[in-house]
């Protein structure tokens, strides 16, 4: 339930329901089935070089380029595994016949990092416990996501239907090297540090950044009480990785933009620091595809014992596409120290609605560089689009269609760097807020986030303090709001609201994830993805 007061900003505009079977159809061809907008957003627009061109505040931070979120860091076709193993249903509990097949195929030689896939046949299949992906170039495919195709029915006790994942360890190399400069802007592709001996090109680097007393002063988030007791909103440090492509002098060019900002006089005293990493144990090129999900229909709350859909945790380039999910309680989540995942053309549907207060997620994002592509849910009290703790991006929720009483909304302790880029949600809502002391002090869940021409029943799009968030091109009612609390006492002020460009009017381009693709790699890299080339 909110608990902030919501003032109405703008007239809702008319919007078209469309029901999940025409999803696939219309998101296909949704970027250039409109007349092209002719209005441009003044933080994002056509340069003189014919690619994009961008706006900064004073500070030098802009709008980051999201194009290196998805499969092989974006613009790269998900890859057609060969069959190794098939397996038909058998009537009875078919798990074991499943996972032995899995496990076969795992042992196989990897060739070009892909082992095989395993395929089940049409039919339907009864899976009383979790199906385990844990090894490289892997691929568990159905032949079809319709009733009468491949259909995996969840039975016995609650469990969650598929796991990906690998045992992810890192290795600290070296002694951690302290970022010079006074301010990194978020969007940016580099920074300095004091001392680059220890470094090369090609290094996987892990950027620390301290949270300090001061920037929690700075956010508003030292003062959080629910019921009478101080709530922590984070603790430690935010960790972020990249990969060095190059190093001229002190500074160091990183593969992907940076998602936050750093700014050293809220650093202190130890301030940001690069440090050379080592992963060992995570899995990739592994995919779940073409298969009908469900779990028994229930009436339940969150806090009772989940049937849940598939968690993807230590991948690199991994992907989730043509899956129809029914009554999990959440659907596809992508955790921890997953990197590069595309989650393509997955529809849930949830027909009872989740009791309370606490609502689950339908897909969620606590990894970085995931794109969710085309996909669909239907059902109320829920939250479509949820993002975890810490995160950064840059992560992509693009030409998505969301039905019911329910939000886009990064949940929780500021993450940062999402674009929600032409989605639907006519009859829920889209916030990039502050949720103050709900759950356990949740607070600030989001800066330095882009919402793109979408449509939208409402919108709540706050400015935390030291960042941005952006809504551009929106058709909807924009709403303003305070700061969540559940105790009494006296009224808090309204809070300060986001960056609003060219409200109720599209701008071009359509889709912005699709232009900043094409502009770093070319048209060819919007046709991999399954995109004609917009006109």
């Amino acid at each position: 339930m909110r608990n902030s007061l919501l003032i109405s900003r703008k007239t809702l505009q008319p919007v078209c329901w469309l029901s999940p079977s025409a999803v696939s159809l219309m998101l296909a061809a949704s970027v250039i089935a409109e007349p092209p907008a002719t209005v441009h957003s003044q933080w994002v627009y056509p340069g003189h070089s014919g690619k994009l061109a961008y706006r900064q505040l004073p500070t030098g931070d802009r709008i980051i380029d999201f194009s290196y979120a998805g499969y092989g860091g974006g613009g790269v076709a998900l890859p057609n595994v060969p069959v190794r193993k098939t397996v038909t249903p058998s009537g009875e509990d078919d798990t074991s016949a499943i996972q032995t097949a899995i496990d076969e195929v795992s042992k196989l030689p990897l060739l070009h990092g892909i082992r095989g896939a395993v395929l089940l046949a049409r039919g339907r299949f009864h899976c009383s416990s979790t199906l385990k992906l844990s090894a490289d170039g892997i691929v568990l495919r159905g032949s079809g996501s319709t009733e009468a195709d491949t259909v995996i029915e969840m039975t016995g006790d609650p469990h969650m239907a598929i796991s990906v994942a690998g045992e992810s360890t890192v290795q600290f190399i070296g002694t951690p090297a302290p970022v010079s400069d006074p301010y990194v802007p978020a969007g940016s592709m580099s920074l300095s540090i004091r001392e680059t001996s220890g470094f090369k090109p090609g290094d996987r680097v892990q950027i620390t950044r301290p949270i300090t007393p001061e920037w929690l002063h700075l956010m508003g988030m030292d003062t959080l009480v629910r019921n009478g007791k101080k709530q922590t909103w984070v603790s430690g440090d935010f960790k972020t990785e990249r990969t060095i492509v190059a190093i001229t002098g002190k500074k160091l060019t990183f593969d992907v933009p940076l998602a936050d900002s750093y700014d050293a006089k809220y650093l202190a005293p130890t301030g940001a620091t690069v440090v050379k990493v080592q992963h060992t144990g995570q899995i990739a090129q592994v995919g779940v595809e073409n298969l009908r999900l469900i779990a028994p229909a229930r009436k339940i709350t969150l806090s009772d014992k989940p049937f849940n859909g598939l968690q993807m945790n230590s991948t690199l380039d991994g992907w989730v596409r043509n899956l129809r999910i029914i009554d999990t309680t959440e659907a596809v989540a992508i955790g921890k120290d997953a990197r590069r995942i595309t989650v393509e053309h997955v529809d849930v549907t949830q027909s009872i609605p989740i009791h309370g207060a606490a609502k689950p997620a339908d897909f969620s994002a606590n990894g970085t560089q995931i794109l969710f592509d085309r996909c669909s849910a239907t059902g109320d009290n829920v939250f479509y689009i949820a993002v975890g703790p810490a995160m950064q991006g840059p992560n992509v929720v693009l030409n998505c269609v969301f039905h019911g009483n329910g939000h886009v909304q990064p949940h929780q302790r500021w993450s940062t760097g999402i674009l929600i880029d032409s989605c639907q949600v006519p009859e829920g809502g889209i916030d990039l807020m502050n949720r103050g002391a709900m759950g356990s002090g949740h607070g600030w869940t989001m800066g330095w986030a882009v919402a793109w021409n979408n449509i939208a029943k409402s919108y709540l799009i706050q400015m935390p303090p030291g960042s941005a968030n952006w809504a551009i091109g929106n058709r909807g009612e924009q709403t303003l709001g305070k700061t969540p609390t559940f105790d009494p006492g006296p009224g808090l002020p309204i809070l300060p609201q986001g960056i609003i460009d060219s409200q109720d009017t599209p701008v071009a381009p359509g889709s912005l994830y699709l232009e900043q693709l094409r502009g770093r790699l070319g048209a060819q890299a919007i046709r991999n993805i399954g995109y004609p080339q917009p006109k």
